[in-house]
C-alpha cells in the first residue's frame, strides 16, 4: 500500500496517494473542501444525478485505492488530477478557481 498523505485546501483535509507514478486524491475530500457538505457522498451522488456525461464515465474518472483512514486502510474512490478536475467542472462553487490552481500546486 501507497503512504496516504494529507494536503490542506482553506483549513480542509484533502487525502492523497501516490498510484502510477502521479497523485491521485480522495474524490469525496475534495467534494468536502468545494462544497462544505456535511454529507459530501450524498453530494457526489446528487452531483452524478445532475451530471449525466459525469455518471457515465464515472468508471473511468473514480478508481478505489487503498487509503489510510482513522479506522485503518479501506478503499476509497480516487480520481488523478485529469478526474479530479472534471469533478469541478460539475461543482458550481466560488472555490473552484482557486481549488484548481492549489491543485496544481499539490498534484505535482
Amino acid at each position: 500500500m501507497e503512504e496516504t498523505k494529507i494536503a490542506i485546501f482553506k483549513n480542509k483535509q484533502v487525502r492523497k496517494t501516490i498510484h502510477n507514478d502521479e497523485w491521485w486524491f480522495v474524490i469525496v475530500d475534495v467534494v468536502a473542501a468545494l462544497t462544505d457538505s456535511v454529507q459530501p457522498e450524498g453530494y457526489i451522488k446528487d452531483m452524478r444525478r445532475r451530471d449525466g456525461e459525469l455518471s457515465t464515465g464515472w468508471g473511468q474518472i473514480a478508481t478505489p485505492l487503498l487509503i489510510e483512514t482513522k479506522g485503518g486502510p479501506q478503499k476509497m474512490n480516487c480520481a488523478d488530477l485529469k478526474g479530479i478536475f472534471r469533478i469541478i467542472q460539475s461543482i458550481p462553487s466560488p472555490k473552484a478557481e482557486p481549488f484548481k490552481q492549489w491543485l496544481a500546486r499539490v498534484g505535482q
